[in-house]
Parts: structure tokens; sequence; C-alpha cells
């Protein structure tokens, strides 16, 4: 027998049970023993019949005193036992529809039963316990941590245990999928080790240690794929993108701004700026915090291409956002390039230039513009995704909220020139689940937020405090500030957007109704057209409205200081994530800003869910909190996006996670090998 021997040939049992097995691809022995269980339950405590518990699963061994069918008026199969332990006690059995069991044990075999003990009357007995022979070399079904298995069809959990039992020789065959160095490094199990260890686990440490074996080795196989996903990507190699580092113009930029960058931003446009000195494309994601600066440093590494004679092209999701960062580009450029170091360093201002769905006649020139060279950087939405849209010289392109453009986009920006590629996130993503879910790039991360912000403090209320929240909502707009108030997202669909569409509308007349008429509301959500969001977000900052009513479309990105206060209506239906997200769109100028969460109910307002954004300011810590409370799967939707299962397992094992990923960059140079041998 081998691990490749047939299982048909192997296993006495019935041609259905062959079949089921074919149903979920076990054909060989091999197959059969990396179908891995699922949990484990520990019956390794042996208890005597007298002291057990009640009420609870135990596992007795004795020997049987009676076994025999009893006759009934139904056609029900019932058998009737009795078995005694070595100290005396008795314990009554009662089987139902298993015949079998008269075949399999007579009077005399010792056996070990499984099930919970109650008391009828004086007497202990067990309904239809799970019976195996006690006479074994080693009990598979009590007796020790048992398995149990992923269950199909006719296939349950005893069925496997006794079959893997009877090719439990052929374990040491499995072959080993890492090198020799790293398993010595991690100190882990070998792979034959830790398959034994998974389906006859001998002690909990030896169990957990066996896990930790195949958790590592799934995220490596998955980091070695990241890697080699990365180098594909990259491509061949291209002088024309080394840009020698000048960090006289990064000091100037900031100088210029009167701003000081936090440690975070100098790290990370170190970090960039040094994958730019090389001639393979840089692949990077620079996730921060709401207010952590992203921006800033975007706009320092475009400037830092264009004075390398290169052009950018900066991607995001929207037009609104699009339309914010081309001005926002443009004011700081053009304070930079009018400084006396500036005007020395770059001479012009660079030109940046806005292209969306909606722009108009001026998209032939634009076109010609980035064709020719004569723009620097182009700001956009899709519309930059366009066959038409070519570049002269592009250097860099930047993505923000990379997870709202696909693989497909990231292909197009690619074939418009081989850039260095940035991608940018405001979602904090714990940076271990980063470094398996984005492996393909290299990380950087922004903690700190920049100084002169104002305090933001969040409180959950319930349903009978909106009072005492419009109240202060008034004090606010009295005191020449502005609001936000966020109405649930209720789905996707058609009908969903619709719903949105209503309950915006019906807060907005609920507001109009409850405050004085003075005040001046505004409404925004996801069916208007972009042109129109665009219009109300401009009034907006210009403070010809008060408040702004709206979905979560104003989540990422919009920059509106004068916002002090938002309510987040039905705050129970967001994740912590996104709720930290909408409240990022207050506290981003120099006042106080508060942010209540309004509970559908008053219990609700307890939830230990809600009060954690109470407690912590910190979108990566909170980010934890949801991983921990949620998993990686439902809360990055990672569960629908072919990540194996097992990895998403890992991943909620930090150490893990890094030692993987430095061993995949270990052991880059022979990758491909690797990759040809680690079974993912």
């Amino acid at each position: 027998m081998h691990l490749r021997t047939p299982i048909a040939a192997v296993l006495r049992t019935r041609k259905e049970y062959i079949a089921a097995l074919e149903e979920i691809d076990i054909k060989t022995i091999e197959d059969l023993l990396l179908y891995l269980p699922r949990t484990y339950e520990d019956r390794s405590e042996i208890v005597e019949i007298e002291t057990a518990p009640l009420g609870e699963k135990i596992t007795i061994r004795g020997v049987i005193i009676e076994i025999a069918p009893i006759r009934t008026r139904s056609k029900m199969s019932v058998i009737r036992g009795k078995i005694v332990d070595d100290a005396g006690g008795v314990l009554h059995c009662v089987w139902f529809n298993q015949p079998h069991l008269l075949r399999m044990y007579k009077v005399g075999s010792p056996v070990a039963a499984t099930g919970k003990v109650e008391m009828d009357g004086k007497k202990r007995t067990i309904n239809s316990p799970q019976l195996e022979a006690g006479d074994r070399p080693m009990l598979l079904h009590a007796g020790r941590i048992v398995p149990t298995y992923p269950q199909h069809s006719i296939l349950n959990s005893m069925w496997f245990r006794e079959k893997i039992a009877l090719v439990a020789e052929v374990i040491e065959q499995i072959p080993e999928t890492l090198p020799s160095e790293l398993i010595q490094e991690q100190q882990l199990l070998s792979r034959s080790e830790a398959i034994r260890e998974l389906h006859f686990p001998t002690t909990p440490e030896a169990l957990e240690n066996a896990r930790k074996r195949l958790r590592f080795e799934q995220l490596f196989a998955f980091q070695v794929e990241a890697l080699v996903r990365k180098q594909e990507w990259q491509g061949s190699r291209d002088k024309r993108l080394m840009m020698k580092m000048q960090p006289e113009l990064v000091k100037a930029f900031f100088a210029s701004l009167g701003f000081t960058p936090t440690e975070g931003q100098r790290i990370a446009i170190y970090e960039i700026l040094r994958d730019m000195e090389r001639d393979l494309p840089m692949s990077r994601l620079l996730e921060g915090d709401v207010g952590s600066g992203k921006t800033l440093v975007a706009t320092a590494c475009m400037l830092h291409v264009v004075a390398h004679g290169g052009q950018a092209a900066f991607l995001v999701p929207t037009e609104v956002l699009a339309q914010q960062h081309a001005t926002t580009l443009q004011k700081l450029l053009l304070q930079f390039a009018q400084s006396e170091a500036g005007s020395k360093l770059v001479g012009r201002p660079p030109r940046v230039v806005l292209l969306t769905g909606s722009t108009g006649p001026e998209r032939r020139s634009i076109l010609d513009a980035a064709a020719t060279g004569t723009l620097d950087i182009l700001v956009g939405t899709h519309a930059l995704l366009e066959e038409k849209v070519q570049f002269r010289n592009l250097l860099l392109a930047i993505v923000d909220e990379q997870h709202r453009f696909g693989v497909k986009q990231r292909e197009t920006l690619k074939d418009k020139g081989n850039p260095h590629f940035l991608a940018m996130t405001a979602t904090p993503i714990p940076r271990t689940l980063a470094l398996t879910a984005f492996g393909h790039h290299d990380l950087s991360v922004l903690l700190e937020k920049p100084a002169k912000r104002g305090e933001r403090k969040t409180h959950v209320v319930a349903p009978g405090q909106r009072k005492e929240v419009e109240a202060h909502l008034l004090d606010e707009i009295h005191s020449g500030r502005q609001a936000y108030v966020i109405c649930p997202t209720i789905d996707g669909s058609e009908e969903g957007e619709l719903q949105d569409i209503a309950a915006v509308e019906q807060e907005v007349e609920r507001l109009r109704a409850e405050l004085p008429k003075d005040v001046r509301i505004a409404s925004l959500h996801g069916k208007m057209q972009p042109r129109q969001k665009q219009q109300i977000m401009d009034s907006f900052r210009r403070h010809e409205c008060d408040v702004l009513v709206s979905t979560t479309v104003v989540e990422v990105g919009v920059d509106v200081p004068n916002a002090t206060l938002m309510v987040v209506e039905a705050a129970e239906r967001f994740g912590l994530a996104q709720l930290h997200q909408l409240r990022g769109r207050i506290g981003r100028g120099e006042h106080e800003s508060t942010c209540y969460l309004m509970a559908s109910t008053k219990d609700l307002a307890h939830s230990p869910r809600l009060k954690a954004m109470e407690q912590h300011d910190s979108g990566f810590l909170l980010a934890e909190i949801d991983l921990q409370l949620r998993g990686p799967g439902e809360l990055y939707g990672l569960r629908q996006s072919g990540v194996p299962a097992g990895v998403l397992e890992g991943m909620m094992h930090p150490e893990l996670v890094v030692a993987a990923r430095k061993a995949a960059e270990q052991f880059g140079k022979t990758v491909g090998a690797l990759k040809a041998s680690v079974v993912g």
C-alpha cells in the first residue's frame, strides 16, 4: 500500500461509500489522509459509571452483560443492554434502529460507551450510546482527543476515523513541502508528523503544534504565490523608471506648506522614493487611518516624479473625490512652485488636470496633453483607464481606495507605460492581515495623525436622547459650524438604492419639521448624477447649507473642515471600520467635533461593539476588534475572494503571518521551485 493506491483497492466498504468519496475528490490513500478534521472533542477522560456526572457527554469502559432485541408494536428496531465497569457500576442502555449492533457485540464483549448519563428512577441510563470495541490497542472514538471530520452524504466522522486508522501506516510517506532549514528555523513539525497528529492527537499541545504547522504551510504557500504574482507584474527591468531620491525636494515641499510631516509620513515617503530608485516597477500599498495625511505623501511622490521629467496618474473612485484631489494638488503644488526653494527646484508649477466621465469638449485637448507630455499629473476616475488615454512618460500610477478597483484596472494602468504603482487605502487593515490579503504589495503604514486637528468625541445614544442630540446640532449651527446626518444603506440592489433615497428624503422632511426654518438642509445619495453630487458637495464646502443628510457616499476622502458634528442613524447596522470612516469626515479642522451613533433601540445602545467606538479613536485598533468579533472573511469580504479557509484561519495568528512573509522573502531566489513543490 502506498499513497497513490486507489481507495477502492484498499477499503472493504460498500460501493455507495466509494462513490461518495469520489464526490469529494477522495480517490487515493493520500487524498483520504489529507482529508483533515474540522474540530476536536476531548473524550480522553474515562469515568466510572456510579460517579459519572449527569447530563454531560462522558465515556465509560466496561463489559456487556446483557444485549437483546425487544418486541415493539411498531416495526422500529429497539435493543436493550447493560454494561458493567470494573467498579461494579451498571449502565442501562437502549438503542433505536441499530440492529447491526447485535452482530458486532455479544455478552462478554469489552466496550467503550459514550453518551449522556441520565437517571431513570435509581437506574443510570444512556440513550443510544456510541459503542466501540474496548479490546483495541487504541480507542478511536473515545478515550482520546477525538477528531470530527467534515461530513458528507452517508460518510460520518465515525466512518472516517475507522478508515483512516486502516491506512495510517503510510502517513510517513507523505512528502515534505517546506525546506528543511525553514522547518528547523521555525521549529515546526514535519508534514507527516503534523498529519498524523491531526488524525490521532496525543496531547492538546501536540495538536496545537500540528495546527501551527499546517497554518504556516498554507500562509507560506499563499505568500510565495503573492511574491510570484508581484514578480510577474513587475516584468522586465526598465532603466527609465530609475529616479534618484531628492530629500531636499521633499523638505522644501513641506517647508512651503509650513507643515512638519509626521514620522510615519517621513518613513512612507522614504520607502516609496527608495522603491522608485530601482529599475523594477514599485508595487506598494500605503494604508493610513482617516486624517493620517496620505494625500500629502502622494503629492510629495508625484512632485518627485515631475521633477524627474515624468508624469503621474491619480485614479480615484468617484468624481467628487477626483475634483477634490485635483483642487488640492493644484493648490499645494502652486504654493510650492511659488516658494523660493520651489522655483529653483521645479521652476514652473506642475500642471494638474482633471479627467472624468463628465469632462466635456476639453477632453480632446486633455488627451493630447497627456500623450505629448504637456500635462504632469492627470487626476480622474475610471475615465483614466480608457484606451484613448495615453501618456508620453508615465512613471507613477496612484490608485486611491484600491479595493474599489479590480486586477484588470491595474493591468490597464500597467499597459500605459509600466509605471511604479502605489495603492492607497483609508480602510485600516491590521498589518498582518494586509500582509496576507495584499501580499503582492510591499506595505507602508501611517499611524499618527497630523497636528492642528481639533478633539473628536464619540457618543453612542438611544432614540430617547434624540432631543439632546438635536439641541447640540443647533448649537453648532448657531456657532457657524456644519453637520452631517448619515442614513444607513439598505443593500446594493436597485430596490435597496430606492429605499436609501426614501430614507434620506424622510430624514430631510423630519429635520425640516423639527428644526428652525432658517436651518439650511441638503441631501445627497448614490443615485444622483456625478455632476449633481459635485454641486451639492461644493455647496456644502462653501457653507451654503448647514446640514447634509446623506448615505455613505461621504464615507471616504470628503474634506469639509467646518463640519463638526455627525449623527449616524441605526449605527448598529454598520461595521466598526465603516463607522470609523464616517466619523473621519468631522474633526478635520481646528474645532472640537462630536459624532453621535444613534442606535435603533435602547438595548442596542449598550452594544459592546458600538461602545468600542466611544473608547477608541484608532482605526487600526478598531479593525483588530472587528477582526476578533467577525473574522477576516466577513470583515474584508475575503471569504468569497478565493482565499483558502486555512489562510483565513491563519490570519488570526499574527506571529505566523509575519514569519510566513519573511520566510517567503528569504526563499525568494528559489521561489519558482518552491511554488512547484508547495501544496496550497
